[in-house]
C-alpha cells in the first residue's frame, strides 16, 4: 500500500533534494536510495490538449493526501484520499531558483471530467473543492485538474507521509524556529513554549499541522507557517554539514525516499539532471507564494482564486518568467515610456464575459495557454477543448443571441479575431483558434501582481532576537 501523507515539509525536501541530490553519486548511494521510492504510472496522453512545456524549467506537483493508514493512523481518521497540501514547485535552473505555489485545499474550482479507475469512482465536470479530484479519480485526475486550472505544464509529482517527514527532520538534527508565543493544540499534538528553539521531528510535525492554536485558525494561516518552516528547513540543509557528511546526507535522503511516491517518469537520471542544474540555487531566489484568493461568493467558508491576479501568476510560472518583481530601477535619466492613447471603456467588462477556448490550430497546449492569458486579462474562462466541427479559416469569436457586446469585448482583447453569431450558443461565447492566431494583446508582462509577491527562503527578521 502506498503511503501518501504530508505536513507540507516535502515542499522543502523537493527543493533541497534537487539542490543536493547530485552529491549522492560521489557517495555511491544514488541507486540504492532511489530503489526505496514507490512509483505510479500517469497517462498524461489521456489529458488531451496540455499546456506547452518550457525547455529547462521543471514543474513538480507536490501532493500530500489525507489518508491515515499504517504508521500514520496515530494522527486520526479520515475518509477518502484528498490532498492536505497541494503545491506547484517550479524549478528554474536558468534563473537559479525555484517558486513554490500553494493551492489551498479549501479552493472551490471548476473540476474536469475524469474516468473511473479500479479503485476510484471517477467524476463528471462540476464545481467543487480542488481535493475532490484526487478522491474521485486519483493522482491522474488531480494532475489533469491542476494543469487545466493553471495552464502550467506539470512534469512530475511527489508525495510524502507524516512518519517520513518526522524522520527527515530528525536526520537533520532538528530545525531551528522562533516560536513567538506559547502554543498548545491537542488536536495536532502541539505543546511548545515561546522562544528560539530546535524542533525535533514530532514537534515539527505538530507545528506545521496545527491550525487552531495559531493565528486565525484558517488554512491560509497554516500555509504561511508551513512556508516559514520550509524556509528554515532549506537553510538548515544548505548551511550545515549535511552536504559534507556522507552519513548525514545518506540518512536525510534515506528518510525522503522511504516515504515518498512519484510518477515513474521521475527516474534517477532525471533527478540527477535537475539536481545538477539546481545545485547553485540561492535562498533569495527560492520564493513561496499562495495563489491570490478571497472568500468564495457561494460559500464564504471556502476560497475562490482572485482574478486576474491568479492567472497572471500562473502565466508567469507557465512561461518561466522572471519573478524577481522587476525591482531594479534605473537611477536618473531613464527614458519615459511613450504614452499610449486611452481606449474607450468596453460596453461589457471582461469579468462579465464567459469564454470557452477551442484549439483549432493543431498546436498542442495552445488552448490552455490562451485560457491562462485571457484569465490574466480578467475574462472568465469556463473551459477549453478541441473543435467538434470544421475550423474556420480565421480565429473567430462565436456568440449567442444578445451576446454580441460580450463577443466584441473579447475580440477587442485579441490581436486578430472576427465575430460571428451562432444562435445555438447560450451566454458563453466561444473562441475558436485558427491558423491566423496571433495572441492576446495584453498578455505576458512577466510581472507579478502585489497579491502574488510571496516571500523567499532567506532568513526573515528574527522575532526572538
Amino acid at each position: 500500500m502506498r503511503r501518501r501523507l504530508t505536513s507540507g515539509g516535502w515542499v522543502a525536501v523537493a527543493t533541497t533534494a534537487m539542490v543536493i541530490g547530485s552529491s549522492l553519486t560521489a557517495y555511491g548511494a544514488y541507486y540504492d536510495i532511489y530503489g526505496n521510492i514507490s512509483q505510479e504510472n500517469i497517462d498524461t496522453d489521456a489529458f488531451g490538449d496540455r499546456p506547452t512545456k518550457v525547455d529547462g524549467a521543471v514543474n513538480i506537483m507536490v501532493i500530500g493526501s489525507d489518508v491515515r493508514t499504517g504508521d500514520n493512523a496515530n494522527y486520526g481518521t479520515a475518509e477518502g484520499e484528498r490532498p492536505d497540501t497541494l503545491v506547484i514547485a517550479h524549478l528554474s535552473p536558468e534563473r537559479n531558483g525555484a517558486t513554490l505555489v500553494n493551492l489551498p485545499r479549501d479552493s472551490l474550482v471548476a473540476l474536469p471530467d475524469c474516468p473511473a479507475t479500479e479503485t476510484k469512482p471517477g467524476q463528471s465536470a462540476h464545481t467543487g473543492m480542488i481535493g475532490e479530484a484526487m478522491n474521485n479519480g486519483g493522482v491522474q485526475c488531480l494532475w489533469k485538474t491542476v494543469e487545466q486550472l493553471t495552464g502550467v505544464h506539470i512534469d512530475h509529482f511527489v508525495s510524502v507521509d507524516f512518519t517520513g517527514f518526522k524522520g527527515m527532520v530528525d536526520s537533520l538534527g532538528g530545525v531551528d524556529m522562533c516560536i513567538p508565543t506559547d502554543l498548545k493544540d491537542e488536536k495536532a499534538k502541539l505543546d511548545l513554549k515561546a522562544g528560539q528553539q530546535t524542533l525535533n521531528g514530532e514537534q515539527s510535525l505538530a507545528y506545521v499541522r496545527s491550525r487552531y492554536a495559531q493565528g486565525d485558525g484558517s488554512d491560509l494561516g497554516r500555509i504561511e507557517r508551513q512556508q516559514e518552516f520550509m524556509g528554515a528547513m532549506l537553510r538548515k540543509v544548505t548551511s550545515g554539514d549535511i552536504l559534507s557528511s556522507p552519513t548525514t546526507l545518506y540518512d536525510f535522503l534515506g528518510s525522503v525516499t522511504n516515504s515518498i511516491t512519484t510518477d515513474d517518469g521521475l527516474t534517477v537520471d532525471t533527478m540527477a539532471d535537475i539536481a545538477i542544474a539546481m545545485r547553485e540555487a540561492d535562498m533569495s531566489n527560492i520564493r513561496f507564494i499562495t495563489v491570490p484568493n478571497g472568500p468564495a461568493p457561494q460559500d464564504p467558508n471556502r476560497i475562490a482564486w482572485t482574478e486576474p491576479d491568479a492567472s497572471q501568476l500562473f502565466q508567469a510560472i507557465a512561461e518561466d518568467a522572471d519573478l524577481s518583481g522587476g525591482e531594479e530601477e534605473s537611477s536618473g535619466g531613464s527614458a519615459k515610456k511613450e504614452e499610449e492613447p486611452e481606449e474607450s471603456a468596453p460596453a461589457v467588462e471582461p469579468s462579465q464575459v464567459a469564454v470557452e477556448v477551442v484549439n483549432g490550430t493543431g498546436v498542442s497546449g495552445l488552448a490552455s495557454e490562451v485560457a491562462t492569458a485571457l484569465g490574466a486579462e480578467g475574462f472568465q474562462v469556463v473551459g477549453t477543448g478541441n473543435p467538434m466541427d470544421a475550423v474556420p479559416e480565421q480565429t473567430t469569436v462565436y456568440y449567442g443571441t444578445g451576446q454580441e457586446a460580450h463577443a466584441q469585448t473579447l475580440a477587442d482583447a485579441l490581436q486578430t479575431a472576427t465575430i460571428t453569431e451562432n444562435p445555438a450558443l447560450g451566454t458563453t461565447v466561444q473562441l475558436v483558434l485558427a491558423g491566423d492566431w496571433n495572441g492576446v494583446k495584453g498578455a505576458s508582462s512577466g510581472e507579478l501582481p502585489e497579491s502574488a509577491k510571496g516571500t523567499t527562503a532567506e532568513k526573515p527578521a528574527n522575532a526572538c532576537g
